[in-house]
């Protein structure tokens, strides 16, 4: 609620990273990268239900997902070309530097 924090996302997958098992984790990368803050909030909101995940597993294609307003064509650009390997350093970092478990789910925070 506040117009001063700020939020991140790490992926400490605890399956294979594979292409079809992080369209989600790819899709919000991409979306951090490419959306402003409002388009990123509500493409964030979609992507977190559990009938979204769903379809995505199901074959649906995450272009079909995205919501009016975003900027699409730069949006699947980078989906389509965000590489495993930042998802596989974000899971190293988690293991290695944060010590989690794989999938464990933490909250980093930093503030004054």
């Amino acid at each position: 609620t506040s117009s001063r924090a700020r939020v991140g996302i790490l992926n400490n997958p605890s399956s294979k990273i594979k292409e079809d098992n992080t369209a989600i984790a790819r899709g919000i990368l991409a979306a951090f990268l490419t959306q402003n803050h409002n388009n990123l909030k509500s493409f964030l909101s979609k992507l977190s239900k559990e009938e979204t995940a769903k379809s995505l597993a199901a074959g649906t294609k995450i272009a079909k997902l995205l919501i009016p307003g975003m900027d699409d064509d730069t949006f699947e650009k980078k989906y389509n070309t965000l590489g495993l390997d930042l998802i596989k350093t974000h899971q190293m970092f988690c293991q290695e530097v944060l010590k989690l478990l794989p999938g464990q789910m933490a909250v980093v925070s930093n503030g004054r």
